[in-house]
């Protein structure tokens, strides 16, 4: 199997797709990119570490400098951290500039974010300041416990001292 000419061929229909079919190019993004990275994580197994160095160099040639070492990095960790079968298919309604921020540490905080973004139809901006001021961090454990669990959540759990109004 020819890794970087499935990669390449990848990112030329998705870039042709992006063009044609505006209503639903960032989920095609997405998944796209999700493909790429599954392939990546494929052929650096086989060739080295330096696959990702090399394949970013043709690409930025023959396709485009968003293509870069960076952002092919990025396309790998996304598959590491979204191909665990713990993660929620949520990802697959997130954009890409949400997607990045998620790249957390625990399992858990990502899944809490994607939640909240759905659920609050959030902006990467929002995000970006929610993740930043470290709210799920903030959550006590009994909270989170019951957010790991998925069990239901009233108000009370997510303010520390509520104020009742009689």
């Amino acid at each position: 199997m020819n890794y970087y000419n499935e990669i390449k061929n990848k990112i030329i229909d998705n870039e042709i797709y992006g063009r044609v079919k505006d209503y639903s190019k960032e989920k095609n993004t997405v998944i796209t990119y999700f493909e790429i990275g599954r392939l990546l994580n494929e052929a650096g197994g086989k060739y080295g570490d330096n696959i990702i160095e090399e394949y970013s160099k043709k690409l930025v040639l023959e396709v485009g400098k968003k293509y870069n070492r960076r952002t092919l990095f990025r396309m790998k960790q996304f598959y590491n951290v979204f191909s665990n079968e713990k993660v929620s298919t949520m990802w697959t309604q997130l954009t890409w500039s949400h997607i990045r921020l998620l790249f957390l540490d625990n399992i858990n905080q990502i899944n809490y974010y994607m939640k909240v973004v759905l659920e609050q139809n959030l902006t990467v901006r929002d995000l970006e300041q929610k993740i930043k001021s470290r709210e799920y961090e903030r959550l006590d454990y009994e909270t989170k416990k019951k957010l790991i669990s998925k069990a239901k959540n009233s108000v009370v759990d997510f303010v520390k001292n509520p104020i009742l109004i009689i």
